[in-house]
């Protein structure tokens, strides 16, 4: 067996990481900046989710251009420009994102808040271009999955603390009586963030990290001969729907939760920030109970592994929190939730079909309990979906490029173009809300996680048709 500590270059992998920690942190934000908005602003449900709509659409817009410009130099940009000059050119983009907060909020522009928001999203598009192969990269190839699991884990300590700190920015400690807006608060956390990216940028830009690693080629196999596109492989093009439905739903659920909270429990939008960060910490919960078998447990301590590491990521949550003087006494019984991730990881068996179907009918169990049942009952239920959503875009990756042979690279940029699901779906249920009420519109999110029980179904047939076996592990990360 590899020894896989060994094998990475942590020294050029840790400076690596922080733009990962940079994804997480904007995306969970923006579940705050939502009801802030809103109420600033006078704005429906259905107008409040264009915040998620303009920081989605710009992946897929950005991966676009970047298809474009290196259609018209005629080579990959990444690989003309090189990989750190990749990240550093990303994070600028983000950077003059930010620079907008500046002006929207002197002028209580919500158009150029959006705008700002768009441009942060171009930058972590191409940033994502060219942090993930490097992440591969950084060591034998055997082992880069570990590296995209840590990462990943990086990822979500984003998502989890996030929120926390852009609440506390606004408005400023837990035990404050004054729940008054004031949009002029929300250009200082990001134009912080702003320099963050600069800073890191420059400190990329002269790390070791390789400009032009040595990355795979893709292996041909008996299944691609004939194809010229990756669009000809069927598990390709359902999973593009898959991915796009599966962002959809993880963004959808969080991003109408503040809505959820306010309009039917009477929860201030200063005391959302904790539920927030427990949703999309659930994620890195289920991640890093995902990732176990990643790191070549024997049998017996993969067992006991499998309990201690998602009530260690449980309580790195209830430790910030705690560092954030918010009441913790609402969290505890969220443990006893957490066993039934567990027990579902376990009935997996790491097989990526099976994982994707019994972790999406737990999804829909999970949404259906929220839309029927009220106060803190419904509120587990909804946060609980950040557990079901955890492990369901390695599996959804996994399987849609299985196959792919030569056409594998292509494939994987029309699955991250899918992204864009994450605003598209949270604003079609915002516009369900205003029609039908907040807490019926999860239905939305019950038909994301059908189609992905139909997905995994689906792609069994498929792939088998191809000869293609699905008994492998799966241990990428998002």
């Amino acid at each position: 067996m590899t020894t896989k500590p060994a094998s990475t270059q942590w020294a050029q992998f840790a400076p690596l990481v922080t733009v990962f920690f940079f994804w997480g942190f904007v995306a969970a934000s923006n579940d705050i900046l939502i009801p802030v908005f809103k109420q600033a602003f006078h704005l429906t449900q259905t107008q409040s989710q264009f915040v998620s709509l303009a920081f989605y659409v710009a992946y897929t817009v950005g991966s676009l251009l970047y298809l474009l410009v290196s259609g018209l130099i005629k080579e990959d940009l990444i690989n003309r420009i090189g990989y750190k000059n990749g990240l550093a050119l990303g994070l600028g983009i983000s950077a003059l994102g930010t620079l907008l907060f500046y002006p929207a909020a002197n002028t209580g522009s919500f158009p150029l808040m959006l705008s700002g928001l768009f441009i942060v999203g171009l930058g972590f598009s191409l940033q994502q271009t060219a942090a993930n192969p490097l992440a591969i990269a950084l060591g034998s190839h055997e082992t880069g999955s570990q590296r995209l699991t840590l990462a990943g884990g990086v990822n979500n300590f984003g998502t989890t603390i996030g929120p926390l700190i852009v609440s506390f920015a606004i408005f400023g400690a837990p035990s404050a009586t004054n729940n008054a807006i004031s949009i002029e608060s929300v250009k200082v956390p990001y134009l912080i963030l702003g320099a963050a990216f600069l800073l890191v940028a420059v400190l990329l830009k002269f790390s070791s990290i390789p400009d032009r690693p040595a990355v795979p080629e893709a292996h041909l196999n008996s299944n691609d001969g004939t194809q010229t596109s990756a669009l000809q492989f069927p598990q390709l093009v359902l999973g593009m729907i898959a991915i796009f439905l599966y962002v959809g739903v993880e963004v959808s659920t969080a991003s109408n939760l503040p809505a959820y909270m306010e309009s039917k429990l009477g929860f201030m939008t200063k005391d959302i920030a904790p539920f927030i960060s427990l949703y999309w910490a659930s994620l890195m919960i289920g991640r890093w109970t995902g990732a176990v078998e990643a790191f070549g447990f024997d049998a017996s301590a993969a067992k006991i592994v499998k309990f201690l590491a998602p009530y260690l990521a449980f309580s790195v949550f209830l430790g910030v929190n705690a560092f954030a003087q918010h009441d913790l006494s609402h969290f505890y019984v969220y443990g006893a939730i957490i066993l039934v991730l567990i027990g579902a990881d376990i009935a997996s068996q790491g097989n990526p079909a099976r994982m994707l179907l019994i972790f999406s009918l737990l999804g829909i169990i999970g949404l259906f309990i929220g839309m029927n049942t009220t106060g803190m009952t419904s509120v587990y239920a909804f946060t609980s979906i950040g557990l079901f959503c955890s492990t369901l875009w390695p599996c959804i990756f996994a399987l849609a490029i299985k196959g792919l042979g030569r056409h594998t690279g292509q494939g994987s940029n029309y699955l991250i173009m899918m992204i864009m699901g994450g605003g598209i779906v949270s604003w079609a249920q915002g516009a369900l809300a205003d029609q039908i009420g907040i807490q019926m519109s999860y239905i939305v999110g019950v038909v994301c996680f059908a189609y992905l029980a139909f997905y995994a179904w689906k792609v069994k047939a498929i792939l088998k048709a191809q000869g293609i076996d699905l008994s492998q592990k799966v241990d990428l990360a998002h």
